[in-house]
């Protein structure tokens, strides 16, 4: 499989947007994730993958839980700050407070979800990460944030 066409095909299929945060230590950590995806309802469990060479993930994988952050239609540069690197990503202008069991929770957005670490898969150049949801808010903003061609994007519906 030539790796061009394959990153192209995957390219054109629009992905949501969250924000995985935890705090390990003390000191919170988070990454951009388009690999979200809910798994069961019976028990509530969701998935996202992070790549095996992430910084953030060793410090991810030492908390003992985890918040999904689901981004809204304008939240674009708070996705961007979460996927970049040298940068401290809960620093101003990020907005966040530590959550029911301390993972920061970023305001602002769709909803959150607080996990408990269920399950972790090595698969090809990434892991899977399995969280059993332990409690859920919704905030009901606007349209959500999408990734498509890689850019961030908001959701428009066919009236």
């Amino acid at each position: 499989m030539d790796h061009d066409t394959f990153r192209r095909a995957l390219a054109v299929h629009a992905a949501g947007v969250v924000v995985i945060t935890a705090q390990s230590g003390g000191i919170p950590a988070g990454l951009t994730a388009t690999s979200f995806s809910s798994v069961s309802l019976e028990p509530p469990l969701v998935s996202f993958c992070v790549d095996r060479g992430s910084a953030t993930w060793p410090r991810l994988r030492a908390a003992d839980h985890f918040a999904v952050n689901i981004l809204a239609g304008d939240q674009a540069a708070l996705a961007a700050r979460f996927a970049g690197k040298g940068v401290d990503r809960f620093a101003e202008p990020t907005r966040w407070r530590p959550g029911p069991l301390g993972a920061p929770l970023l305001q602002d957005v769709s909803a959150h979800l607080v996990c408990l670490p269920h399950r972790t898969v090595d698969v090809g150049d990434h892991i899977l990460v399995v969280g059993l949801v332990a409690e859920a808010s919704v905030h009901d903003r606007d349209l959500p944030l999408l990734y498509h061609r890689g850019r961030f994007g908001r959701f428009v519906a066919h009236s």
